[in-house]
């Protein structure tokens, strides 16, 4: 994948006290960095492959970039970075996450030996959800739901400005839910790597729709071809597109009905798919408890680059959490 893009600042540098703030997205196929000067914009950024199943050469990767990233700002900054997962109040280890080499590793005190600065570490779709609160698609709204749907999925909740995570650090894991109202022949569902079978995610993730279209056609094609070919017509690329976004919908109702958001943001790879923004809220209607559906749902205005905006917008303009 290489470098996506690097652009020097042109801001004024200087201490960690002067709002320079890192922001890192940790997928499970890229790597994303950037460094958010005082006023907001970012001024550099750069992308790397995800060292898949390697934790210490993730590590390793991620001081590479944050070591650069000081240099594009000129003096050391702080570090926000949104994973896929989160990290448990009781040990500091890294739950739930899809990056399963992750899990149970003390991420943000290995990063911190690492980096030699501080680091904040939180869910990517909450840093989705912050990023979209401060200046996109959600701002001026009081309760955003972001989603993230992409190799996993998992959404993150903004109440009046603030990230939510909940008593137990999972708010938002809708993905880890049952796909609900099933039919008879969506009983069981896939494994899950959580260890149950049928979770959202194995119904809704960019894995699960190639597999939709797989099962169907016997073709194996990647989330953006199928939606290209629907668009073009294609019977039965269209048949599995609609087929998605009608669970896609089941599984978005229960999360209106239980916290009745103004929007929902959509972030990760399928959130390029243009049809889900027509066809969910067409099929949602049936699902949705109330006459009318003022929820709206939106693309995240800053597109792939919301998630580590979202994690340098953790850090206000001083290197502290107080806001």
């Amino acid at each position: 994948m290489g470098n996506l893009r690097t652009v020097p600042c042109t801001a004024p540098v200087g201490t960690m006290t002067d709002g320079f703030r890192i922001g890192i997205d940790l997928g499970g196929t890229k790597i994303e960095c950037v460094v958010m000067d005082p006023a907001g914009s970012v001024c550099w950024r750069r992308r790397t492959r995800t060292p898949r199943g390697d934790y210490d050469e993730t590590i390793a990767a991620l001081a590479r970039l944050v070591t650069t990233a000081h240099g594009a700002a000129g003096n050391p900054a702080p570090v926000g970075i949104g994973i896929p997962g989160s990290v448990s109040a009781r040990t500091g280890l890294v739950k739930h996450s899809n990056a399963t080499w992750l899990i149970g590793r003390p991420l943000q005190q290995d990063i911190e030996a690492a980096l030699g600065v501080p680091v904040w570490i939180e869910n990517d779709a909450n840093c989705l959800a912050v990023s979209e609160a401060a200046d996109g698609a959600g701002n001026g709204d009081s309760v955003i739901l972001a989603v993230v749907l992409g190799t996993g999925i998992g959404a993150g909740l903004v109440v009046n400005g603030h990230p939510v995570s909940g008593a137990n650090a999972i708010a938002g894991e809708w993905g880890h839910n049952p796909l609900p109202w099933p039919r008879d022949s969506e009983r069981s569902g896939d494994p899950c790597y959580c260890g149950l079978s049928g979770c959202l995610e194995t119904w809704l993730s960019g894995p699960a729709l190639e597999r939709l279209h797989g099962r169907e056609t016997g073709q194996t094609l990647e989330p953006r071809e199928i939606a290209r070919r629907a668009g073009a017509g294609d019977p039965a690329a269209s048949r599995t597109l609609d087929a998605w976004t009608e669970r896609l919908a089941r599984g978005l109702a229960t999360v209106i009905n239980l916290l009745d958001p103004d929007v929902i943001v959509v972030g990760g790879g399928l959130s390029n798919i243009g049809q889900l923004y027509t066809d969910v809220p067409k099929h949602w209607q049936r699902y949705v408890f109330s006459d009318e559906i003022r929820t709206r749902l939106v693309a995240a205005a800053h597109g792939d680059a919301s998630g580590v905006r979202g994690a340098a917008w953790l850090w206000p303009r001083h290197p502290d959490r107080s806001g």
